[in-house]
Order: C-alpha cells, then structure tokens, then sequence
C-alpha cells in the first residue's frame, strides 16, 4: 500500500514577540503536536514549518494562522487558546477564531481580559446584543469573570453610571443571626467572592473610592427589593440558590439605560426541598425578546484540564441516577 502523500507548508511568524509566541522551551509546538499527532512541527527563526498527510496539515496550517491572530490581538496565547481554534477549525468556524479569540473586553495592569472558548466568546457577544442575558454552565467556565470584565467595561466606556453585583445569602436566615460581629461581618463571606472580582479588574487604589460613591455597589440581593435600578449593570451571581420569587423581584428592578446578567450553575443549588429560581426561569422566560440564555459547558472551563473531566464524570453519574429514577417509575 502505498504510503499517504505529504505536504510540507510553512507560516511566517510575524507581528508577534516570537519567544512569547513560542513560549518556554516551545511549548506552543508541544501545544500544536498534542492537537494534531500527525503533523511535525518545527520553528526556525520566524518561520514555522509544518509536514504530514496533506488535510491534516492544512487544518493545522489555518490553526496555526488563526493562534497568530489570537496573539496579535491579544499579546499571548495558552493552550487553552490551540485548544479551542482547533476545536473551531474541525467545525467550520475557524476563518473567525482568530478574532473571535483575540479580541479584549478589557487591559487589567497590562493583561488582557478575553473569551478564550468558543462558548465564552457566544456568551459575551450575547451580553454585547441583549439587555438581560442568563449565563449558565459549572465552575471554571467563566460566568462571573467575563460578567464582570463586561460591566467594568461598560462603566470605562460610560455606558453605564454605576455598577451592582449581587448574590443570595442561602443561610441568611436564623442561622446568619449566631454568626459573630455586625450584619456586613455577617454577609462579607457570601459577598467576599464579588469583592476579589471586581478588585482583580480595575485599580486596587480606586476600587475603595468606588465603593464609597457607590459607583460599585456589592449587597446581598434582599437590599434590591423595592428598588428600580437605572443606568447600571447589574448581576446576579449564584443565581441556583434564588427562589423563583426572588428571581422575579430581582428582574423587577430593571430600570431604564440597565443591563442585567445573571449567572449559575443549576446542578449546584442549595436551596433544600425548593425550585431554583434560576431554573423556573429559565422555563418561563426562554421565548422572551432581548432575553439570551446561554449555557457554558465542560469545553469551557479555562482551569486545570482536569476540572473538565470531574465535571463530565459527575454529569454521566447524575445522568445515569436519573435514568434508573426513570425507569423505576
């Protein structure tokens, strides 16, 4: 049988820092072979060569291109980076990874702030086109991070006045009562999470003045009862643990000018013998216009590749408990 033939192309690598691009003992080669085992890959100078069976290195050729574009937007890539436009590519979508990648929400002390999934990338343009987006999916997938990238970047580009992050308080009940010190020592753990975030946005110096003025406004959901919350951007994090009338009393508020988003995981409420608000909703509300729904998955998570693989082993377990619940009835 006669062997496969071959095609050998090679990619200039310009308009980067080609020791950044590369990364440390060119781990960005590793990072190409471990997406495409039948390709070599060899970089010289500013010139990237590529050889194998001739589809597979043209599809590693349009990876390498687009992993570039992320680079040259961006400043850098990871291997979450190869990861997804590779993922892209095999779908038909790369010709816009480079882009849809690359492109920063914000710079954080020289860093930028961007999707680096697919989904991700789906998410923030859903927040970019509608006024109240749900963004759901397991931990790691960048919910609560890009929300708040978008929120701090509507109030630099003063599209907003003012910006309200908000979470529920599952045991702000009696038990919340025998907690020591006052009712903001009481909350503080349940906020604690927002207040890192916003932090690791802007200007550690200028956090503190925003939270006087109330330009950043952190509180637990009870404080936006009876409010009408105008020319602000507003989320709801942990939104699993709302009860379907506190979700509804959160909508509510939405005033003129605003922009909610709200953020989950339903698979990790806490709320005992209760409906999730964030799932009622969810139901009642998935046809409504300006309204996005968008569901984050296991492709999604930017930690430890592990944690993609406890997140798919839990989800096959609990879907397997479901099915015998089904069959038994």
């Amino acid at each position: 049988m006669a062997p496969e033939p071959e095609l050998q192309r090679t990619v200039r690598l310009t308009g980067v820092d080609l020791a950044a691009f590369l990364g440390h003992r060119d781990q960005l080669i590793a990072d190409l072979e471990a997406q495409h085992p039948d390709v070599s890959f060899h970089a010289r100078d500013e010139v990237l060569s590529l050889r194998g069976p001739i589809e597979a290195v043209r599809r590693a050729e349009q990876v390498v291109a687009e992993v570039l574009e992320v680079a040259r937007l961006s400043g850098a890539v990871s291997r979450t980076d190869v990861q997804a436009v590779t993922k892209m590519v095999q779908n038909g979508a790369g010709a816009a990874a480079g882009r849809a990648l690359g492109e920063p929400i914000l710079s954080v002390r020289g860093q930028s702030v961007r999707a680096q999934t697919a989904g991700q990338r789906a998410y923030v343009d859903a927040i970019d086109e509608n006024t109240i987006v749900f963004g759901t999916g397991p931990a790691g997938t960048g919910k609560t991070y890009l929300a708040m990238a978008k929120a701090v970047q509507a109030l630099q580009q003063r599209e907003v006045a003012k910006i309200i992050l908000t979470r529920p308080a599952v045991e702000a009940g009696e038990r919340l009562g025998y907690l020591p010190g006052s009712l903001e020592d009481k909350i503080d753990p349940y906020l604690r999470p927002l207040f890192d975030a916003v932090g690791s946005m802007m200007d550690p110096e200028l956090v503190p003045r925003l939270l006087a003025n109330g330009t950043i406004e952190v509180a637990p959901l009870a404080y936006m009862r009876g409010r009408t919350l105008n020319e602000a951007f507003i989320i709801l994090d942990e939104a699993q643990n709302t009860t379907p009338e506190q979700m509804k009393m959160f909508l509510t508020r939405l005033g003129y000018g605003s922009k909610m988003v709200i953020t989950g995981d339903s698979t990790q409420a806490d709320l005992p013998l209760r409906s999730s608000g964030l799932n009622v909703a969810s139901r009642i509300l998935h046809d409504v216009e300006d309204m996005h729904f968008a569901s984050l998955t296991a492709d999604d998570i930017v930690r430890h590749s592990l944690v993609g693989r406890i997140v798919d082993a839990y989800t096959a377990y609990e879907e397997r408990i479901q099915q015998r619940k089904d069959d038994a009835s």
